[in-house]
């Protein structure tokens, strides 16, 4: 948005007679509503604040109908949706707390700073709630790497990511990256961050106790970030890079002391409310906490911390700068308070009270400069029930033989090829840039199928991952989204943790187009039917819609976040092979799915026809049995099957775990897809000898398949097909091919 001065502010009749208000994102029925709420026309402060609480980034009012399909309770479950993070218990009055966000508008025009301020904004909602962070993560997609374009935001994105999270002092341990040509002109740029939380300190973002003062912590106020929550509310288009003061910059620095005094202050227990200025700044923090007290606000906006002269109301409200909180303490903590902060050298200046009105009322310079009911920002914002269209693609990719293809007779180079593909190659250049190792809880660092941080003084850990695939999803959206739900959950109990909850992040096209909003919908109820299944609520998340450029929509990516808990760390289980004589173990049953695959994808040039099936009974099964195994104490290794099939899941085994493999494999399907289809609910084991048939027996007593198919043995990989040979390479050929993918594209 053009900065304006109070003087050149339009007036009330003139926002309504040029339709000023489009140009913030309202529509004229939008514009018309909020004149009856108010039972007048509002000014040019009012048109700005109803602009960006009615944006979708913050009102939701596309995706609130699809968002109610989703299972949000537990027997877990402490805090759920509507809060800055959702918090589950996991035993002995302690909690895992933890939420994903987007900064995927952002970081397509200013990518340093987009994912720089993506990694504050997360942290914020976490230790707002009371918990300390003690985890990131992160889930990214840009276009192929043969663009230049794509390459500058991939290189900026990791660059961004790591210099504030290294600076605040929290380990981003692990996270997906994924290259297709449908990211090319919008990326996602997704954030996780977990926390640990005792019961006792949990908080809630209300505005309660009338005459109860209002603080604002953190730094001053800006001009960067204005009308943030518009600008992710639409298309990107020629015209965003304009829109580039629109992206906040932040400062780790200044996080780490907000974070630090903000916890010590949580701890004290004298706060009644606190909530992070994230989309739409002190706008939404102000009217959400007064809205779920039930309460008003009023706010001096001349006490307000000003980093820039002659700010108006309009601005001050609507920026989005960054490491900023809202907090409400009883009158006689007040000083307690400001002690806290100013032990720490954190700017917090009292700018209002709470109020028995239920209005937001915005005092400047001695006058009235905005008084709107918090309910009319907060409850009345339209919600649109979109009409949803099959797209054609949709119809005609049911008829697709993915099996037709030539079959590929060279296997090895295949397995090469596939092996290269940056999305599936090593993404040691990415991760060596963040430290995982800092606070020193790091158990399973990157690099494995989930990561695990311990809890100190206890013998529980963590696990948690993220997972998504949109070729899937494109393909066909509820079973899309029923996978990334089951694969984020096997990909937990792999590393030996029980599956508590989901964080989910939404990121789709324009809702408005019948095709998007269909794709939206089905994959939501892909999501839902599988979180039911696998006893995973949804306890918050994130919804990113207008995900288009001028090339068109991104695949459909709803990204899973899962948490698990690890009973023993004794448990721990990776996926590297351990041990020469080790057998190996397949579980899961191979058909011919190579709808979405990284291999037909990388090999045929194609993402088409249907994604594998999932039966998410037998998914269940296989689950509760690998986990009920690896606390007995059986399993040396487990690994996932998922991008490139079995050939890519034996060769990161090997590969990570620095030993050979040699495999038979004795099935009807040709040996191309035998290898690269991507069918679900199967896991590679290694157990020791003396296990193996126990571990045989015990999942075929479950009822899942399972079959002994080699040793870890040698140098190589070596898989033979029905006695003949398919693949014979050097596992320190498949470490070099894996490991040196993506650094020679970015050198």
């Amino acid at each position: 948005m053009t900065r304006r001065t109070a003087a050149a502010e339009p007036t009330a009749e003139q926002i309504a007679e040029h339709k000023i208000y489009r140009q913030m994102g309202l529509s004229d029925d939008e514009y018309a509503l909020i004149c009856r709420l108010l039972g007048r026309k509002p000014n040019y402060t009012e048109t700005g604040v109803f602009s960006v609480m009615w944006s979708e980034h913050c009102a939701y009012k596309n995706s609130k109908p699809v968002l109610k399909k989703f299972p949000v309770s537990g027997p877990r479950v402490l805090v759920g949706p509507g809060e800055g993070a959702g918090v589950v218990d996991i035993g002995d009055g302690m909690g895992v707390c933890f939420k994903i966000e987007s900064h995927n508008h952002p970081s397509a025009i200013e990518p340093y700073q987009g994912a720089a301020t993506g990694v504050g904004g997360i942290l914020r909602d976490i230790f707002s709630m009371g918990a300390r962070p003690v985890a990131l993560l992160n889930s990214l997609r840009f276009g192929t790497l043969d663009s230049p374009r794509a390459r500058y935001l991939f290189e900026n994105v990791v660059a961004g990511i790591a210099g504030y999270g290294n600076c605040v002092g929290i380990p981003t341990v692990g996270g997906e990256i994924m290259f297709d040509p449908s990211y090319e002109g919008n990326p996602l740029v997704n954030v996780m961050c977990v926390g640990l939380i005792d019961h006792r300190l949990i908080q809630k973002g209300r505005a309660e106790g009338v005459g109860n003062a209002v603080f604002y912590v953190g730094p001053a106020t800006g001009r960067d970030g204005i009308h943030g929550a518009t600008f992710a509310s639409g298309e990107l288009t020629a015209e965003s890079e304009s829109q580039r003061p629109a992206v906040q910059v932040g400062d780790p620095f200044m996080e780490k002391l907000v974070m630090e005094a903000c916890l010590e202050l949580i701890e004290s227990g004298i706060v009644v409310g606190i909530q992070d200025m994230g989309a739409a700044g002190l706008t939404c923090s102000s009217s959400e906490m007064a809205s779920k007290a039930g309460n008003g606000m009023e706010l001096n906006l001349d006490l307000v911390p000003q980093r820039e002269p002659d700010m108006t109301p309009y601005e001050m409200m609507l920026s989005e700068s960054q490491e900023r909180m809202l907090f409400v303490v009883r009158p006689e903590h007040e000083e307690q308070a400001k002690a806290i902060f100013t032990k720490w050298g954190v700017p917090c200046v009292k700018v209002g009270r709470v109020t028995d009105d239920g209005r937001l009322k915005l005092f400047h310079r001695g006058e009235l400069a905005a008084d709107i009911p918090v309910a009319a920002l907060v409850d009345n914002c339209p919600v649109y029930r979109r009409t949803p269209k099959v797209p054609e693609y949709y119809a005609k990719n049911a008829g697709v033989d993915t099996a037709r293809y030539p079959e590929v007779t060279d296997l090895a180079g295949a397995l090469e090829k596939v092996l290269a593909s940056p999305t599936v190659a090593s993404k040691e250049w990415v991760y060596r840039q963040y430290d995982h190792t800092i606070r020193t809880e790091t158990a399973v660092p990157p690099g494995s199928d989930a990561a695990v941080v311990t809890i100190r003084g206890t013998r529980k850990a963590v696990a948690m991952t993220l997972d998504g695939n949109g070729r899937y999803v494109y393909l066909d959206p509820e079973i899309g989204g029923r996978i990334a739900v089951a694969e984020a959950a096997r990909n937990v109990v792999c590393s030996g943790a029980e599956p508590l909850a989901v964080t989910d992040n939404l990121n789709f096209g324009n809702p408005e187009k019948p095709e998007m909003f269909w794709q939206l919908e089905r994959a939501a109820e892909g999501i839902a039917d599988a979180c039911r299944r696998l006893g995973t609520p949804v306890i918050g998340g994130n919804v990113s819609l207008y995900n288009e450029s001028e090339a068109g929509p991104i695949h459909p990516t709803p990204v899973i976040g899962m948490v698990g808990l690890v009973r023993d760390v004794d448990h721990i289980t990776t996926q590297p092979f351990k041990r020469e004589g080790d057998v190996v173990i397949l579980l899961g049953e191979t058909k011919a799915e190579l709808g979405g695959s990284e291999f037909q994808f990388v090999i045929h040039g194609v993402t088409e026809g249907r994604p594998p099936q999932i039966d998410l009974d037998q998914e269940k099964t296989l689950q509760d049995a690998l986990l009920e195994a690896i606390r007995s104490g059986w399993i040396a290794s487990a690994h996932d099957l998922s991008e490139g099939g079995l050939a890519v899941a034996l060769a990161e085994c090997c590969i990570t775990g620095g030993l050979g493999a040699e495999v038979a494999l004795e099935t009807d399907l040709r040996p191309d897809i035998a290898l690269f289809s991507e069918s679900q609910s199967r896991v590679i084991l290694s157990v020791r000898p003396e296990h193996a048939e126990e571990v045989l027996r015990h999942f075929r007593a479950k009822g899942v398949p399972a079959a002994g198919i080699g040793t870890v043995k040698g140098t190589n990989l070596a898989v033979r097909i029905n006695g003949n040979l398919a693949i014979d390479v050097p596992v320190e050929r498949l470490t070099r091919v894996w490991k040196d993918a993506i650094p020679c594209r970015m050198r």
